[in-house]
């Protein structure tokens, strides 16, 4: 990226309310057959639009033509059934009714690869594609069949490869994977969480990040984050090694978190998108509040190395708000380049 302190989102963006319900996480569609198709793209486009309104400068789909960024991925494998249901618990924080793994799975065909087509050919800008990673994917799930969770993610992490491979040969720029399970699985994650990573980008020629945050701004969420103290360390157990990965990019939350920026000093040397909007309020953050997140961060990762982003994904907020706090993301990485270009 030859921007400076280049602007992103951590990934899902609001939905028009033609399309589904707003504020909403699995949300169902308003529309059928072609009908979603053409809404969907559409979604897509007006997504595309309010981010470069608002100055971003690493676009990506919003999130437009999928209900969640887990499940959705998981209802195009086979092996899922998705009428025998089980009540989970999810990143030990929510219980949620889920889908059975009743057998091998695979991906019959590419998932959003025709989607990052259509996305790519909208615009000349760098595109990032996120994608649930191998470990979330698999708390994400009742498991039937493999019983193990650790044979399980290895196998979505081939599937995972596959559709990296094909998005990035539609012209994905920045292949994102999606781990928020990296916050609370810490020995499986040392184990062979990264490892299983480190398999999904095998063989990438594009950038590759994984996003690691608290979750979206949900009550189970932010009632989760009151039980964490005065300090969020849960970095700490898990930078060290990917550090020594070969993932080009770490996502994080930082904006009104309580995470030690000095943590940022344990994965030196890698690019870092910097959480310096809060998705868990809809209190619009000025410019300089996010120049200031900025700043606390350039102690510890190089100019060229900070990408200004969002905490987690926006889909539960309203478009208004959404597009308020990207154009104050903007706004505030600007004062920081001028700062550094002074």
């Amino acid at each position: 990226m030859k921007t400076l302190l280049p602007t992103s989102t951590a990934g899902s963006l609001p939905k028009p309310s033609w399309l589904a319900q707003p504020e909403q996480l699995w949300s169902p569609w308003k529309l059928e057959g072609e009908e979603l198709i053409n809404g969907k793209q559409d979604a897509l486009n007006l997504s595309l639009h309010d981010q470069q309104q608002s100055g971003i400068d690493i676009v990506s789909d919003g999130e437009q033509t999928r209900q969640h960024f887990v499940t959705t991925f998981i209802e195009h494998l086979n092996g899922v059934d998705f009428q025998k249901r089980k009540t989970v618990t999810i990143r030990n924080r929510y219980e949620a009714s889920v889908p059975t793994v009743i057998g091998p799975v695979s991906r019959p065909k590419s998932v959003f690869v025709e989607d990052a087509k259509f996305l790519r050919q909208q615009t000349d800008k760098p595109i990032k594609w996120a994608l649930p990673g191998p470990m979330t994917m698999i708390d994400t799930l009742y498991d039937d069949h493999y019983q193990s969770r650790e044979q399980l993610a290895w196998e979505f992490a081939k599937i995972l490869n596959q559709e990296a491979k094909e998005l990035e040969a539609a012209g994905v720029d920045i292949i994102q994977f999606d781990e928020p399970a990296f916050n609370v699985f810490f020995d499986d994650v040392n184990n062979w969480g990264i490892a299983c990573l480190e398999r999904a980008i095998e063989g990438l020629k594009c950038e590759t990040a994984v996003h690691i945050c608290y979750g979206y701004g949900i009550k189970a969420n932010t009632d989760w984050k009151k039980t964490l103290g005065s300090e969020w360390r849960q970095y700490e157990e898990v930078f060290p090694k990917l550090q020594q990965s070969s993932i080009d990019i770490i996502s994080l939350e930082c904006h009104n978190s309580r995470v030690p920026v000095e943590l940022l000093e344990l994965v030196r040397g890698k690019k870092i998108m910097v959480g310096a909007i809060d998705v868990a309020t809809n209190e619009i953050e000025t410019p300089e509040e996010v120049a200031n997140t900025l700043r606390s961060a350039l102690k510890y990762v190089d100019a060229d190395k900070l990408y200004p982003c969002t905490n987690c994904g926006m889909a539960p907020l309203s478009r208004d708000i959404a597009s308020a706090k990207l154009k104050a993301l903007s706004a505030g990485a600007e004062i920081i380049r001028k700062e550094l270009t002074a």
